[in-house]
C-alpha cells in the first residue's frame, strides 16, 4: 500500500528537496504537458538532484526506486520482454538473480502495465521485482534499444540469425504479417503494419534456398516439397506464428502471420464502437437471435467478436466459441478449434447439445453452417458470427444466396454490423490544422446525401508527417469504423416480402441508420484519422 497521503509536491517540499517556487514552476510546466507526472517534470527541469529525487519518490510511494541508467542493465532486455511490450508498458527489465527479474516502470500505479509484464515473466518461470524510475530514463533506454535493430536484417551471414532477426524485427515494429518473396534478382522482405505492406529489406538471391530451408525446419514443413504448405512456428513464447508457403516463378514465397498469445481483448468502445450503452445492448441481445459482423478479410471482424464476448461474459452464462484457429484464450469460455476432420457446422451441432447460452461461430462460410446457426438462434440461443460481404445490409443478400429463407432471416437476424479498420494519425509527428473549404464541402455533400448534417465548430484535423515511431507513414495503430443495422419490425416485414438491399437501406436511413462513411466522418472530426485516409479506405471522392 502506498504511503502517499498528500500531493507528491508537498511531500517533496517536506523533505526539503524542492521549494514552493519550484513546485509552482513544475505545475506551470504540467499545464502544457498534462500527461507528465510532477516528479518527472521536477527531474526534467533539474530542480534537484535526480538520484535523491527518485529515492524520495520511491519512499513516498512505498516502491523500490532506481535512477536507471544504461550501465545498470545487466541483461539482454529482449530475452525477457519484447520491445513493443517494453514500449507499451514503459517497462525495462534490468537485472536477474535466482529466478527474480528486476523490472523498472515509469508508472508503478499503472496496474495493467505491471500485471502484463508480471504475467509474461511468470510464464517464463520468473518472478518480478518491481522498481520505479523516471519516464525520461525509460524512453532514453528504449530509444537506444530500438537503434540496435535498425537496418541490420541483411547484415548477418548466419541464416539462423538472419531469419530470427527478420521475425523479431517484425514483432518490434508491430507487424501482423511477414512476406518473404523471391523476385527475379533478390529476395524481398515486407511487413504488414497497420494494414499496409512496407518493404523492410532486400536480400541477396544466394540466401534464398537457405532461408527457405530454415523456415521449413522451424515451421515443421516438408523440406523436399515445393507445393503449397502450412506450418506453425513455436519458438517465440509471446507469439503463435502461422506459416504459409506458395511456389511462384522465382521460388517459394512465405507469409508468416504473427498472433500474440497475450494480446488481451480490447473493450468494445476502445475499438471505435459508438459510445452508446443502449445501442450496444440492442445490438447484442442474449436470446433467440443471431448477430453478424460483416467485412472483407483483414478488417478486424474477429477482434470485434472477442470484444463483444468480453462485454457479454458473466459467470452465470455458458459461452462456447468455435474458431479456426483459436487466436486468444479467454478465461471462463469453452473454446473449440475446428480441424480438417470437423467443420463449423459439425462443431456447432455438437455444441448445441452442451447447453450453451451464447455461441460464437468464427465464420459463416456455407449453407450448412448458416442453416445450423439460424436454427440455434431460433431455439433460445444467441449466436455471434462473421460473414464476408461489403456492408451490413448486404448481409441479408448474402444469407439469401446461401439458401436461407426470408422467413428465417427476418425471424432470427437481430443485428448486422459492417466495419473497416482505418489508420490513426501518429500523435508524435502529426500537425494540427483547421479543416479547409474543400474538405468541408466534400464531407457536407456526402452527409446531405444521407440526410445528415456535420458541425465543424471547434473541430481540427491533422497533416500527417512521419517519424521513427510510425515508420515514417504518419499513422500509428488503427481504429474501426462501424455501421449498425438493427433489424426492426418494419425491416423484418420488408425481408419477408423479399425487398431489395436498396429498399431496405432506404427504410433504415429513415430509422436513423448511420452508414459506414458517417462514422468515418465522426472519427475524422474527433481527430483519430484524416479524410485522406478515410477516402483511401472507402473511396468516397
Amino acid at each position: 500500500m502506498a504511503k502517499q497521503t498528500q500531493p507528491i509536491g508537498i511531500e517533496l517540499a517536506k523533505r526539503n528537496l524542492v521549494t514552493e517556487d519550484d513546485i509552482n514552476r513544475a505545475l506551470e510546466y504540467q499545464r502544457n504537458y498534462p500527461s507528465k507526472k510532477l516528479g518527472d517534470i521536477i527531474n526534467i527541469l533539474q530542480l534537484c538532484d535526480s538520484k535523491e529525487l527518485i529515492q524520495a519518490i520511491g519512499e513516498i510511494l512505498d516502491e523500490k526506486a532506481i535512477l536507471l541508467e544504461p550501465e545498470d542493465i545487466k541483461i539482454n532486455i529482449t530475452d525477457y520482454i519484447s520491445q513493443d511490450i517494453a514500449r507499451n508498458n514503459k517497462a525495462i527489465p534490468f537485472d536477474v538473480e535466482n529466478g527474480r527479474v528486476k523490472v523498472c516502470f515509469a508508472d508503478t500505479s499503472n496496474k495493467r502495465a505491471v500485471e502484463t509484464v508480471r504475467l509474461l515473466l511468470l510464464n517464463k518461470g520468473l518472478v518480478m521485482d518491481k522498481y520505479i524510475t523516471f519516464e525520461t530514463n525509460i524512453e532514453r533506454i528504449l530509444k537506444t534499444l530500438e537503434g540496435t535493430n535498425k537496418g541490420n536484417i541483411g547484415d548477418s551471414n548466419d541464416i539462423t540469425t538472419l531469419v530470427d532477426t527478420i521475425i523479431k524485427t517484425a514483432m518490434e515494429k508491430r507487424a501482423s504479417d511477414i512476406h518473404i518473396e523471391p523476385l527475379e534478382d533478390k529476395v524481398r522482405v515486407r511487413y504488414r503494419i497497420d494494414g499496409r505492406l512496407i518493404t523492410e529489406a532486400t536480400l541477396d538471391n544466394e540466401k534464398q534456398s537457405q532461408i527457405i530451408g530454415r523456415l521449413k525446419a522451424i515451421s515443421n514443413m516438408h523440406q523436399e516439397k515445393q507445393e503449397s504448405q502450412d506450418g506453425r512456428i513455436l519458438l517465440y513464447p509471446e507469439y503463435n506464428i502461422r506459416v504459409s508457403s506458395q511456389k511462384n516463378i522465382y521460388g517459394e514465397k512465405f507469409v508468416l502471420r504473427l498472433l500474440k498469445k497475450n494480446a488481451g481483448i480490447k473493450k468494445i468502445y476502445d475499438l471505435g464502437f459508438p459510445k452508446d450503452e443502449k445501442l450496444v445492448r440492442e445490438s447484442f441481445n442474449k436470446r433467440n437471435s443471431v448477430a453478424i459482423i460483416a467485412a472483407p478479410t483483414g478488417e478486424g471482424k474477429t477482434t470485434t467478436l472477442y470484444s463483444v464476448i468480453d462485454y457479454l461474459n458473466r459467470p452465470e452464462i455458458n459461452i462456447t466459441t468455435i474458431e479456426d484457429p483459436v487466436e486468444i484464450r479467454i478465461p471462463g469460455l469453452n473454446q473449440i478449434e475446428v480441424d480438417v476432420k470437423t467443420s463449423f457446422a459439425d462443431s456447432l451441432r455438437t455444441v448445441l447439445r452442451q447447453d450453451p447460452d451464447i455461441v460464437l461461430v468464427g465464420e459463416i462460410r456455407d449453407n450448412e453452417t448458416a442453416e445450423v446457426a439460424m436454427q440455434a438462434g431460433q431455439t433460445g440461443h444467441f449466436v455471434l458470427s462473421t460473414i464476408h460481404t461489403i456492408d451490413s445490409v448486404e448481409v441479408i443478400t448474402r444469407l439469401r444466396k446461401m439458401g436461407i429463407s426470408n422467413y428465417d432471416i427476418s425471424s432470427t437476424l437481430a443485428t448486422s454490423i459492417s466495419q473497416r479498420l482505418i489508420r490513426k494519425v501518429c500523435r508524435k509527428c502529426a500537425r494540427e490544422r483547421e479543416f479547409n473549404e474543400h474538405e468541408k464541402e466534400i464531407m457536407t455533400k456526402i452527409a446531405q446525401k444521407y440526410g445528415k448534417t456535420i458541425d465543424f465548430t471547434g473541430k481540427k484535423t491533422f497533416d500527417v508527417v512521419g517519424c521513427d515511431a510510425c515508420n515514417y507513414t504518419g499513422y500509428y495503430d488503427r481504429i474501426a469504423i462501424f455501421e449498425i443495422l438493427l433489424v426492426t419490425e418494419k425491416i423484418r416485414e420488408m425481408i419477408v416480402k423479399n425487398a431489395s438491399s436498396l429498399e431496405i437501406r432506404n427504410e433504415a436511413l429513415k430509422e436513423d441508420f448511420s452508414p459506414l462513411v458517417m462514422d468515418g466522418f465522426n472519427k475524422v472530426l474527433n481527430g483519430y484519422t484524416t479524410l485522406e485516409e478515410l477516402n483511401d479506405k472507402l473511396v468516397i471522392y
